[in-house]
């Protein structure tokens, strides 16, 4: 068998090399790197693929997060709510803002927190949630907003994703984004963006990642380095007319994984009602997880575990639930259990159907024993 690997963005990016050369050139040769007419143009294509009036380009999809709840009024002490089940940078973003991250549970079937779960972790000190749009499926934002506190969208891995008529990414008082290069879009190194319908809250922001100024004169915060350069600007700005049919691919690789029948040999993701994943990661589940990404690796098909170790056990956030360890019990088998299998925009409807194949072939041997 021909190895499938978990990503593959060199396939998506081949046929736009020239133009992507082209635009780097074009920023050497202007000599502006830093908040220029690249990153403008991109904000504003951002804004408008979003149905956002703003989108504020940052250094990375952390700082999005610190600086998003920052614009949002959380103050030291604060407790911010975030699922236990997402990258550590959810948590970490919130600490980094000096805040208290308060961990709570997840859907077993989207992965996702629910207005639920949340309700549970709430307390007098609440002052916000982040809601992550897991492994691109838009969390539900609108519900959470009803809960009364201000809801930061993490849709770092939910570019190109939808909840109705509406963009991931535009759900929430503001969301954030990453642009790692693994991303549904994703740059050549690291860039971020916040993105808000809020004029004040996008007057913050701007301010925030330039070192807490409106004018580079006068400081009125204590802020953040942290921008969006030149040439990553221009890179997205060649990709983001991709972003769209490259979502188109992952749903149809996606599909095609249900039309082989896989769920009947591991736990799939729920869809929920209204919601157009952009699929980052199709991630299944089985109870022995790690003895079915061996198997699958055998076979040439690259597979991986996510968050084996949840956030509310990781040794950083142990101050922040010392004494009052939360029980999160899908969270804590979600993370035992999960494998993310071969998702990309050019995975082919027969290399799913392998993978299926692979699946089903560990899952009948583990039945027979």
């Amino acid at each position: 068998m021909t190895a499938i690997s978990l990503f593959d963005t060199e396939t998506t990016l081949t046929p736009l090399r020239a133009r992507l050369r082209e635009s780097v050139l074009a920023v050497l040769d202007r000599g502006r790197y830093i908040l220029g007419p690249e990153v403008t143009a991109f904000e504003a294509e951002l804004a408008e693929y979003l149905g956002v009036r703003h989108v504020v380009g940052v250094a990375n999809g952390t700082d999005a997060i610190t600086i998003g709840l920052r614009a949002l009024g959380v103050r030291s002490g604060d407790e911010v709510v975030v699922p236990a089940f997402t990258f550590y940078a959810s948590a970490e973003a919130i600490a980094n803002a000096g805040a208290v991250p308060v961990f709570c549970d997840v859907d077993a079937g989207t992965r996702n927190v629910t207005a639920e779960t949340v309700r549970a972790a709430l307390t007098p000190r609440s002052t916000a949630v982040v809601a992550v749009d897991l492994f691109g499926c838009p969390a539900p934002v609108p519900e959470l907003r009803e809960l009364g506190l201000p809801v930061l969208e993490d849709a770092a891995q939910a570019a190109g994703a939808r909840l109705g008529a509406r963009m991931a990414g535009s759900l929430g008082d503001l969301a954030t984004f990453s642009f790692y290069p693994s991303k549904n879009l994703g740059c050549f190194g690291d860039g971020g963006a916040i993105a808000t319908d809020d004029d004040e809250l996008a007057e913050l922001v701007r301010a925030l990642r330039f070192h807490g100024s409106r004018d580079k004169r006068d400081f009125q915060y204590v802020g953040y380095n942290s921008r969006l350069d030149e040439v990553q600007a221009a890179i997205l700005r060649v990709l983001l007319p991709e972003l769209d049919g490259w979502c188109d691919g992952r749903r149809a690789a996606a599909r095609a994984y249900l039309e082989a029948g896989i769920e009947h040999h591991v736990g799939v993701p729920v869809v929920p009602a209204g919601a157009d994943p952009g699929w980052h990661l199709y991630v299944v589940t089985h109870p022995r997880a790690e003895a079915l990404i061996a198997s699958l690796g055998a076979q040439g098909i690259e597979a991986r575990g996510y968050y084996r170790t949840p956030l509310h056990r990781q040794p950083a956030m142990a101050p922040y639930v010392a004494g009052v360890r939360p029980s999160l019990p899908v969270t804590d088998e979600l993370s035992a259990q999960n494998v993310a299998l071969p998702m990309s925009p050019v995975l082919s409807g027969e290399q799913a159907v392998a993978v299926a194949a692979a699946v089903a072939e560990f899952a009948g041997a583990v039945a027979q024993r």
